[in-house]
């Protein structure tokens, strides 16, 4: 069950939903049969609440949506990246526990 805080995106709206965003921008990468992905979504829906108004969580099927994974060299899911002002400023790749999502993303924003 994903939170209503989390915004799913495609390529189409890739650019103005993370690259115009007016806050940080996390981005997962991922996909429905990646165990890792189904590992980090209950974490990415309990922080959200945390993080509402300072930082937007966006996720993008990496089977859906092609372009913006290739664009950005997109190896291996989950991956995580976090965008200030359009610029992509910190990845993780892989699954995180809480702890280690929180500090990623508070080293970064």
């Amino acid at each position: 069950m994903s939170s209503d805080l989390i915004v799913h995106i495609g390529d189409g709206n890739f650019e103005q939903e993370v690259l115009q965003a007016d806050t940080p921008v996390l981005l997962d990468f991922w996909a429905p049969w990646c165990g890792p992905c189904k590992m980090i979504a209950p974490i990415l829906d309990d922080l959200a609440p945390a993080y509402q108004g300072k930082l937007k969580i966006v996720k993008l099927n990496v089977d859906e949506n092609q372009e913006t994974p290739a664009k950005f060299n997109v190896r291996g899911i989950p991956t995580l990246m976090i965008f200030k002002d359009g610029v992509s400023v910190a990845t993780k790749v892989g699954a995180l526990n809480k702890g280690q999502l929180e500090a990623f993303i508070n080293a970064s924003i």
